[in-house]
């Protein structure tokens, strides 16, 4: 079994849904990603610089992930 020097802080690790929810929410103004079978509050309006945005965001989450991981 190998071991590792990465310390643990105690912080519960967000999970991909929690970062997922963090950049609709923030980069998007959309409060939730959950279904609430409703088109009024389910479909949005969304700039393409603001999705491109969202996406870049969750492109670097990944690569910091991937890198804590190594």
């Amino acid at each position: 079994m190998q071991t590792t020097n990465k310390k643990r802080t105690g912080r519960k690790e967000p999970t991909v849904d929690d970062l997922l929810a963090s950049i609709a929410k923030t980069m998007l103004h959309i409060d939730t990603l959950e279904t609430r079978k409703s088109d009024s509050l389910d479909f949005h309006d969304v700039a393409v610089w603001s999705v491109k945005a969202a996406l870049a965001a969750a492109y670097r989450a990944g690569l910091a992930a991937a890198k804590e991981e190594r």
